[in-house]
């Protein structure tokens, strides 16, 4: 940010802390598992443009908060979307299934549907492709048909894995062990208000004994 930004790092990170500590921004790690197959963590900045307390962060590390309000709003989709592109290429697959514009626009959102529950383009086009009656005297109409009866359930839903980290030390932890995104070590260097835990009796006439001990030897050296 330094680099694109007229601002110097003390500055933004000064604006961070303050956004963080206003309960817009959390920093942490989530995994992520790739569509061939791989995981692997990566670090996250996490904002809400509405300030939110301790106790929503919470929820939203457990994956417990509303899908609208823990994601960005989607963007505009292309013309030309994923379901219609594979509606559109699919006489070349199967010639008698070759569909016209209007077909693939009408039948794009049921594919799409069948993209939402994680079927990947291979599995609709088996789908759509297998056992093919002869002839086949409406290609969309069979497809509307296959599309509808033959759609996948819906994937049980899986909680994310998110880590909150301490915006200062970097050291991971619960949320509720990092209440306004910072570890106690950290609040405790920073606050200087902050009550310390008090000393002991013998604690107290032990170090009292250190420094009469150290006076007489400096009184003694200075004699001498």
């Amino acid at each position: 940010m330094a680099k694109t930004l007229p601002y110097g790092q003390c500055a933004l990170r000064t604006a961070l802390n303050t956004l963080q500590r206003a309960g817009h921004l959390r920093r942490g790690r989530e995994h992520l598992t790739a569509d061939s197959g791989c995981t692997r963590w990566i670090t996250r900045s996490w904002f809400s443009r509405t300030a939110r307390d301790d106790d929503w962060w919470a929820a939203f590390t457990r994956g417990d908060v509303p899908r609208e309000s823990a994601q960005p709003p989607d963007r505009p989709r292309s013309t030309r979307s994923r379901a219609h592109i594979l509606l559109a290429a699919l006489g070349r697959t199967a010639p008698v299934l070759s569909l016209s514009e209007a077909d693939c626009a009408a039948l794009a959102p049921l594919v799409a549907e069948w993209f939402a529950r994680g079927a990947t383009d291979e599995a609709v086009l088996h789908a759509l492709t297998s056992g093919l009656p002869t002839p086949v005297h409406h290609p969309a109409a069979l497809l509307r048909k296959r599309l509808t009866t033959k759609l996948p359930p819906q994937p049980a839903p899986r909680p994310p894995l998110r880590v909150l980290e301490c915006a200062k030390c970097g050291t991971p932890g619960r949320p509720e062990a990092l209440p306004g995104g910072v570890c106690g070590t950290c609040r405790a260097k920073t606050d200087p208000t902050r009550p310390t835990a008090p000393l002991s009796a013998v604690a107290v006439r032990t170090r009292a004994a250190e420094i009469r001990s150290a006076m007489i030897d400096r009184r003694d050296r200075t004699l001498t």
